[in-house]
């Protein structure tokens, strides 16, 4: 009897393990599929960075190039000024990071840690902004830029860029503001230190894993923001100011077979490499803010 009833018990573990195995399988093999689909445009892009024309439409567009050499890089990054709007994409990019993790780290905060009337009111004003997409706020948002006197001009971007990184930034802070001990604050109100001090002194450091997730998050989203620049980058001279994405458009735009397809490459290799580069390096720092606000 308890031969037989081991035996029972023993079957339903075996069948949960042989379902977890096939359940697993299919998981790694989903993946396996989605980075070849990930990697593979990646891997082509570099390698025809490395092409000529009639190597990418005439050859094997899978091939290897038949030489390495940098020529098209060169090209890119000087004649086709893309130099320049990398630099402009790296000084755009770094000051509206900067504005948006400093302004809406202090409104998560101050949202997520005090209790005041509309508090909810403001922190779900942000959090709108979440569901309003870009393209329908072009027209009003070049109006409003235009009549600030901001068109075309850096300060006026970063300002837009701020903006409409906010409310992303609000909404993840807060959550993970929320997290963080109450005992660590109370004991600092204690030893004397004020509002802003316990916020920069105390509270920002402790939210460090959250705070280097939305950077990167940031950053990301602001490199790779085309519609933006476009929108509000006109004038005068506005292709001197233009940003990466911008410049890479200009070129993409050129006639046809007689383009250079292996300078647009190459632009696009440096305009993806950084932000590759800059994920793999804080990818711990992603990971650990991403599940740091989950256990409280």
């Amino acid at each position: 009897m308890l031969t037989r009833e081991a035996t029972r018990q023993a079957a339903p573990a075996s069948t949960e393990r042989r379902e977890v195995k096939v359940l697993s399988g299919f998981a790694h093999l989903s993946l396996a599929v989605w980075a070849i689909l990930v990697i593979a445009p990646l891997a082509w892009t570099v390698m025809a960075s490395f092409k000529n024309n009639t190597e990418i439409f005439l050859g094997n567009p899978f091939a290897l190039p038949s030489s390495f050499n940098f020529d098209s890089y060169v090209r890119a990054w000087n004649d086709a000024h893309v130099g320049r709007y990398f630099l402009n994409s790296v000084f755009v990019v770094s000051i509206s990071t900067a504005g948006t993790m400093l302004l809406g780290s202090m409104a998560a905060y101050v949202l997520a840690r005090y209790k005041f009337f509309g508090n909810r009111f403001i922190y779900y004003l942000f959090v709108s902004g979440l569901a309003f997409p870009v393209f329908l706020a072009l027209v009003p948002l070049f109006l409003v830029v235009n009549n600030l006197g901001l068109l075309n001009t850096y300060t006026g971007l970063i300002l837009v860029y701020i903006a409409y990184s906010l409310p992303f930034t609000v909404f993840f802070l807060a959550a993970f503001f929320k997290t963080l001990p109450n005992s660590v604050a109370e004991a600092a109100m204690i030893d004397g230190a004020s509002h802003t001090r316990l916020f920069f002194q105390v509270m920002m450091p402790m939210a460090k894993p959250g705070l280097v997730s939305l950077t990167i998050f940031n950053i990301l989203g602001q490199w790779n923001q085309y519609l933006l620049p476009v929108a509000l980058m006109q004038g005068e001279n506005a292709d001197q100011k233009w940003v990466l994405t911008q410049g890479i458009a200009s070129i993409s735009v050129q006639a046809g077979y007689e383009a250079d397809w292996a300078a647009l490459f190459a632009a696009l290799t440096l305009s993806i490499l950084p932000m590759i580069v800059m994920y793999g390096f804080f990818q711990r720092q992603i990971q650990q803010g991403l599940t740091a606000g989950a256990v409280k």
